[in-house]
This record gives structure tokens, sequence and C-alpha cells, in this order.
């Protein structure tokens, strides 16, 4: 091959992300990206990040070391267990490029050691300490990066591998305005052209391999760039060195209409401007970090986002010739995690230095402020708690500074959707019928930006997904302009042509297998549901998995067929009831069945019920004050628990969300000081709280938030005995849903544990047991056929699937 390679400073810096440099497989790829860039006649730089998860990893390193005690073995084992992994995972990746990892890394896993036996005798971690551990990850990548490079075919003998130190490349600026800590963990660098940097690069013949996030500082101690740190580093070198493009190599093919992940027929973005790109990555867009777009905007580099997964794919250029265009909807984005804060005062009419009052507050905290809407009595912003530390103790001082001015209401859990395009004021008469879907839910802000690039709604962060998917099947889903590529349905569907020797099948449903058999009994029956108890008892096996959770109930109302109930049984879980009905059920099938197993959960119901189930010696939850309030007597002296209602409304559809201010279930979190007070009064003990948002959830996030938001307002409980999260665990439906986590799960409710560890956790899932175990068969009667239209008529219809139409199941 011949090196066309020349010092002509003909660069193009080519950054991939963790989950890019974590496989062997992937470096293949990157070998051929490079060598094809060689080819082109383009000196490459190479930016590369720590393999996927490490950085987290090592910040969990430094969090566990500062919080230990001299002498403590349980500590040592753990952190021990810990450095091992996080050794293997090197290794391993060693191993499979045909590296000596342990001679290669050994000395950044001493340097690991020492780090944290520092920060253990000294019980905390200075920021310039942290730093240095984080950098360990970028400089272990990279050091196995540059030696397989080194070794490839294509590069041996032919052309040199530059492994270079960024810490002597990249140099931070003072910023008077941020604190310490910001300075080191969240630095900022120079990015104009540095004559210097490139003429010492260019000596370098061959390709140089850098890293990504980390630099010095001027007084030369070790800083990171922050969250996405990668992705401005190498938009730090692009400009710096003069570069003729930037490409952004990661696990997506290039930026889409909306997230892939949560809207079928995303569509790829073929070109955006660098104002556009701003306002996604701004709102949340995760592809490309906000900061890495003004060092290449600036210098007017231009910037590709590609996939490693799929290099044939162009992805999307981000310059500044592109064109305006006609008014239209690019692309639709969730930003969540956002503090919602509102201020009202009839003094600010008129009041000369009022907002900046408000806002010195915000700045003498170190608060950024997102969005702001102002009229003559209120301000509304926005706080984004993915970049500000918005912990408990912030907002009680921001609370407490602003109080003195003006009224203050707070709202968490909320998030900003927003529309990003061209001319977006010219496409409101096309906005307002997509906003229907949210009749019944506030919308706690609308922002319309002076660019006219951006049109953001502020909303609950359980229905963002929700007014997503409708402004993407309103505004997008239909448009055939040209900048829209294909969707990302057909991107992987040309991936699995493409490599089909890469494509695992799909393990195929139960009822495919078992066709021959089903068709028999559809033979027999005229419509007939058929359940595998196989699947059952798989899904009961992965509940019982959950090292986290104490004890499960499943909820009976999902399935109460004798032989569903037999299996659960014989799993060892409980049974939630909300009937006395079901109870009766229960104890007819297990006479012998333990009381603490049968957990009663009514919504509305009347004395007799609570009086009957308490007599049972069952647990029973409360779910309102009026029974506390008016019936006390029926509660003394017997344990209870209470159903909250977390303001939190989630699932798959709005039938089936039993949380928020418009639901009938549970106590308002306003209301849950009063409702134990009066438990308290009638002699009765609370000794559990329960909450149930709602049914469908894939998010394995879900139940660890509802975990933090009850467990905050009962702190009032210390001696609580059990948390129960409800139930709500949800199945995959559409084919583009991904299924939910169960490992995840259980990790995100570790942490719940480890705060709480004398308290039980309790879960209540009821169609994640059987839902997927099921069919319904039915058999065809009449077929009819029109100009247009064939109709097949089956022998069920509405009688056995209302309840799906209404929900509007796929």
């Amino acid at each position: 091959m011949n090196n066309p390679i020349n010092n002509d400073n003909n660069w193009v810096v080519l950054k991939f992300g963790g989950t890019s440099v974590a496989k062997a497989e992937h470096w293949q790829t990157i070998a051929e990206i490079v060598a094809a860039r060689i080819n082109e006649g383009f000196r490459p730089l190479v930016v590369h990040s720590a393999l996927s998860g490490v950085s987290n990893a090592l910040s969990a390193l430094v969090a566990k070391a500062t919080e230990a005690t001299t002498g403590n073995e349980a500590f040592d084992v753990d952190v021990d267990g810990d450095v091992e992994a996080l050794k293997q995972q090197h290794l391993t990746l060693a191993s499979e490029l045909g590296l000596d990892g342990a001679k290669l890394l050994q000395p950044f896993f001493d340097e690991l050691s020492v780090l944290l036996a520092d920060i253990r005798s000294s019980g905390s971690a200075a920021p310039v300490v942290e730093a240095r551990v984080l950098a360990l990850g970028e400089l272990m990548s990279t050091t196995l990066g540059a030696n397989w490079l080194q070794s490839h075919d294509l590069f041996a003998d032919k052309t040199p591998i530059h492994w270079q130190d960024a810490r002597q490349l990249l140099k931070s600026v003072n910023q008077p305005k941020k604190s310490a800590r910001s300075q080191v963990l969240s630095a900022v660098c120079a990015h104009e052209f540095e004559q210097e940097l490139s003429d010492q690069l260019s000596t370098l013949h061959g390709v140089v391999l850098t890293q990504g996030f980390i630099a010095r500082s001027e007084n030369g101690d070790d800083v990171l760039l922050g969250r996405g740190g990668s992705d401005t580093s190498a938009a730090y070198f692009a400009a710096k060195i003069g570069a003729q493009k930037l490409e952004i190599w990661t696990d997506v093919a290039g930026v889409f209409s909306a997230d892939p992940r949560l809207v079928r027929g995303a569509k790829l973005l073929k070109e955006l401007r660098y104002d556009e790109m701003q306002e996604l990555s701004s709102m949340g867009a995760s592809i490309l970090h906000p900061r890495a777009i003004p060092p290449v905007r600036k210098s007017s580099i231009p910037t590709f986002i590609r996939s490693t997964l799929q290099p044939q794919v162009e992805g999307t250029r981000v310059a500044d010739d592109v064109a305006f265009g006609a008014p239209q909807v690019k692309a639709i984005s969730i930003q969540r995690g956002t503090v919602l804060v509102s201020l009202e005062s009839f003094g600010m009419w008129h009041e000369v230095g009022f907002l900046a009052d408000v806002f010195a507050i915000f700045r003498d905290l170190g608060l950024s402020v997102d969005l702001i809407s102002t009229s003559e009595a209120n301000v509304t912003l926005t706080l984004d708690a993915n970049i500000n530390a918005l912990n408990e103790g912030a907002l009680t001082q921001l609370r407490q500074g602003l109080e003195k001015i003006c009224r203050v209401k707070i709202i968490n859990s909320t998030a900003v959707v927003s529309l990003v395009g061209a001319k977006i004021r010219a496409l409101l008469y096309e906005i307002g019928p997509a906003l229907e879907v949210f009749e019944e839910y506030p919308i706690y802000m609308v922002s319309q930006s002076a660019s006219d690039l951006n049109l953001s709604f502020v909303v609950d962060e359980s229905q963002a997904e929700q007014l997503v998917k409708k402004l993407h099947a309103n505004l997008v889903s239909q448009n055939q302009n040209a900048i829209f590529g294909p969707t990302f349905e057909a991107l992987q569907q040309m991936n699995v042509e493409a490599h089909p020797q890469q494509v695992k099948p799909a393990p195929q449903k139960w009822w495919v297998e078992k066709r021959s058999e089903l068709l028999k009994m559809a033979s027999e029956e005229q419509s007939v549901y058929v359940y595998d108890t196989s699947v059952i008892d798989a899904a009961l096996a992965r509940l019982k998995s959950l090292s986290n959770v104490d004890r499960i109930f499943y909820a009976m109302k999902s399935n109460n067929h004798a032989e569903v109930l037999s299996h659960v049984y014989d799993a060892g879980l409980g049974f939630e009831c909300v009937s006395p009905n079901e109870v009766d059920a229960i104890f007819k099938l297990f006479p012998n069945i333990s009381t603490e197993r049968v957990l009663f959960t009514p919504n509305f119901a009347p004395r007799v019920e609570y009086e009957q189930a308490l007599a049972r010696n069952i647990q029973v939850t409360v779910d309102n004050v009026f029974p506390l309030k008016n019936w006390p007597e029926v509660f003394a002296g017997k344990e209870i628990l209470l159903r909250v209602d977390p303001g939190m409304r989630k699932g798959h559809h709005r039938h089936v969300r039993t949380g928020g201010k418009l639901a009938k279930f549970g106590i308002p979190l306003e209301d849950v000081n009063e409702a134990i007070a009066l438990a308290t009064a009638s002699g009765a003990e609370v000794v559990g709280i329960h909450s149930h948002v709602g049914s469908g959830i894939l998010d394995a996030e879900n139940w660890s938030r509802i975990g933090h938001v009850i467990l905050e307002a009962v702190d009032s409980l210390p001696n609580l005995k059990y948390l129960n999260l409800g139930g709500g665990l949800g199945v995959v439906e559409n084919p583009n849903d991904q299924p939910l986590d169960i490992i995840a799960l259980d990790e995100t409710l570790a942490e719940i544990k480890a705060a709480r560890p004398e308290m039980e956790i309790w879960l209540e899932p009821g169609r994640y047991v059987v839902a997927e175990a099921g069919v319904l068969l039915g058999r065809v009667t009449p077929i009819k056929s029109t100009d247009e239209i064939r109709y097949v008529c089956i022998t069920t219809g509405m009688n056995s699937l209302l309840r799906h139409e209404l929900s509007d199941s796929y």
C-alpha cells in the first residue's frame, strides 16, 4: 500500500467513543477507517475514550475510597473486587487483540492502587486526585489502541503510530466564575488555531493517537473536560491544528429526527447547520456534546457523525454551508431531569432590577438557567439537573434566597420537549393538533427561541415520551424533504443484509414453536385462551433473581386462573388482591397459606371490606384519608400500609397510569402527614408505604425514582418496615421496544437498599408474569371483500379484547 501521508497539515480528527473501542471486532473497523483516510491523503489524528463503563467504574472507586474507614475489611474486599473487574475488562480486550495487557497496563494499575490508598487514608479525594484517577481510563485504552494499530497489517512497518499524552497537548484556561472543583472536573480549553501545536504534531510522520476527556491546568495538574469530554477534546484538537474535518464515530449512524429507541420511524438527518446541532445537543440529544460545537463552528470545520457499526452509512454532516430551506421541524428531543422554578410577585411589574436580583441568587449558587419565560407578575425558568448540582440542599438554599423577594414554586421531575428546525414560528398552525394528546396533563411552560430554531414545552417527565411520539407522527413522519435519510429501522435492515453472519437469530416465540399444537386446539374450540406455564415459570424465576427485593406479590387481577395461581404459589410469591372475592379465592385454593403472603390493596373500599381483611390478619393497604378520618376504630391496634401517590404518571397508555394529579389512587404527597397523624390517632401503626404509578413500564429506573420520592415524603416514619414500589413491570409489545432490564432494575434499587437496609422492598408485578405466556385462538368464519378492503371475521372480538382495544395495544 502506498503511503500518501504528507506534512501539509491535511489533518482529519477521528474521535471514537467508548463503545467503539471496547470490543476487538470494532478495532478492525477503526483500522479500516484510519487506513481509508490515509489513502485519501489525510493526516489522521485519532482521539478516543476509555472503554465503555470504565469512567463510571473509576468514579465509583473514588466514592468508595472516600467513604472508607481505616481497618474496614469489607471495604478492602469490595474495592479489590472492583479493581480486579476493571483490570479483567482491559486484560480481556488486550488478549482478544493479541497484546500483552499485563505488561502494557500494570503501571497504570499500580498508580490506581496508590491513589486509592491515598484517598482512603485522607478520607477525602481532592478534585485533582479524582481527575488523576479518572484519567487512567483514557490512558489505558489508548495504550492498547496504539499498540494494536501499530501491530496491524494495515500499518506495520509502513505507517508509524505515535501515542501522545493529551495532557501535554491541551491546557485548560482559568474560569474565575467557576468553583475550584468545576475548574478541575469540568475544565475548559482555548480553541484558537495554534501554529506551534500544528507544527509539533506535523513532525510526527504517521498517525497520531491521543486521549479524549483529559488535559492539564496551567499549574500542571490533571483536569477533566466534564461530560462529553472526548467529543470536546476532538473539537479542540480539530480547531487548534486547523483540521479539514472532524469525524465523530459512535454506535449510532448519525443524528436522527428523534431518539430511535423511543420513536419508531425516526429518520436520519443528512445534514444540519451548526446552530441547529447546538440546539439539539443543548436540548437533550446526546449524540454530540454541546461543548464540542463552538470550536468547530468558529473555525468552520465540517463535522461528520457516523457509526463504527455501519461505516458504509454517510451519517450526518454538520457545517455552516447548509441551506436554511423551507420552514420545517427537523428533529424532536427530550431533555430529562429538569427542575422548573416559578417566581411570582406583583411587585416586579415595572420594578427596575428585579430580574437582576433574581439571577444574582442563581449566580451565587453556581446554577445555570436554561429556558426562561416572563410576564408582568411571573418569571418561570428551568434548570438542567444534568449540569447543575441540584441536590435537596441546593434547592433549599435556592428557595430560601428567592422567597425573600417573591413567591416560589419548584417542580421536580419535569422534562423539556423541543422542536428543532428552521423557521419554527411559521409552523405553529401545524403543531396544535399534536398537543391534543396532552389535554389532561399540564404544560408548565412554552418557550420559543428568538433564533426561530426551537420551540420547547416543559411537561411532566412521565408524559414527555408520549408527546414526542405524537409530535413526530404529525410533524416529521410524513415529511419527504431531501434532508431526511432512511429510518433507523431501514438502516438496521440494511446492516442485517450486509452482514447476515453477524446477526443472531431472534429466539422464536413459544406460540411459533408450538404452532401445530395450537392449531389442533383451535380446530376443537371456537375460541380459547391458551397459556404456556413454562413461560410463567421463567418470568417468576427472573423476578426471584432480584437480590434487592425482599418480597414479591403477584397482582392477581392480571390473571386469576387456578393453575396460574398455583405456579405463583409454588414459586413462593405472595398475592396482591384488590377485592374480598380475590382474597377468598386465595384462601380457598391455598388454605394453609401464611397471612403474610396475602396483601389487600383496595381502592375506595367500603368499611366492611377493611373489617373483613383485617379480621383475616392479612396485610392491608389504606389508599386515602377518608377511612382513617371516618372509621378510626376499624384500624385501632392494627398494622397498616399507606398507599401514597408520588405525583408521577407512567405506563404505556393513559388508561393504565394510576399516579398523578388526576388519579383516584393513593394519598397525595401533600396529605401524607395528615394520613400518618390520623393513623397514629386511631391507634394504628403505619409499617409500610405503597405506591404504584402505572402499567407496562419498561424503564428500569422507574421504581427507584418512586422510592426516593416516597421516602423523602415519609421521613417522619424512621421505623418503616416495608416499601412497596408497586408493579407495572412491562413486557415488550411493539417490536421496536427494548425489554425491561431486570438486572438494571435490581441495580437501581441497590441504592435504596443500602440507605435503608432494615427496610424490606416489595414489588407486585402482574402482567410481567403472564402477558407473554398467553395467546388467544380464534377461528376464521365469514370473509367479505369490497373493491378496496378484505374483511376477515373471527370467532372472538371485543368481548375478549375490550381492554386492549381501549388502551391502544400494539
